[in-house]
């Protein structure tokens, strides 16, 4: 049931637009759709930030408290901490899919979805 982060950027590395990109003050790399991030974490890391809405973090954090918390630094803004060796891949995919979403131009979201 276990997911690696390696595993989550090569789900996003298949999203139109999308990238990791390493921020070298923060220690680890980033995953974002043009210059925008919407995931983080790092190789061989036990947890992952992803951004959420407000009430997708509120839904989260009820029903799975042992796999999601708040973010730290912008869990006010909805973003959750997710335990990879907790988490579910097909919720997690589906929850990283979704910030994607949620940060992509209209016009790669509208691709993607034609091609699926």
């Amino acid at each position: 049931m276990a997911v690696a982060y390696e595993q989550v950027r090569d789900w996003v590395l298949a999203l139109p637009g999308c990238a990791e990109v390493m921020v070298e003050e923060w220690g680890h790399p980033t995953l974002r759709v043009g210059d925008k991030m919407f995931a983080s974490g790092m190789p061989g890391g036990e947890t992952m930030s992803v951004k959420a809405s407000k009430e997708e973090q509120a839904a989260l954090l009820a029903a799975a408290p042992e796999v999601y918390s708040a973010a730290a630094y912008v869990g006010r803004f909805g973003w959750v901490r997710v335990e990879l060796s907790r988490v579910d891949p097909a919720e997690l995919r589906e929850l990283v899919v979704e910030a994607w979403r949620r940060t992509a131009p209209k016009k790669l979201v509208k691709q993607y979805d034609t091609q699926a």
